[in-house]
């Protein structure tokens, strides 16, 4: 399970992020392109886009129901 404590700095602030146990495995990247992206210096993936629609919405769900590890999280800052 995701770790809110654990999140990159990367992640724009809102409701999904992504955080340390990320393998880069590319899932959530394919299944939500408009949201997730990968920092290729860390070879891990994270928030660069939080929701703007109820599409999107659904898609970084995927993602985060999706993810081998659970790296995704969905209860970071809202704001």
């Amino acid at each position: 399970m995701a770790d809110i404590a654990n999140r990159y700095p990367e992640n724009v602030a809102g409701k999904f992020y992504v955080d340390n146990q990320c393998i880069d495995c590319d899932l959530c990247r394919e299944t939500a392109p408009n949201n997730f992206k990968r920092n290729d210096d860390g070879g891990y993936s994270f928030v660069y886009k939080q929701p703007g629609s109820p599409e999107e919405e659904a898609q970084c769900k995927e993602a985060k129901e999706g993810c081998p590890v659970e790296a995704i999280g969905d209860n970071g800052d809202q704001g």
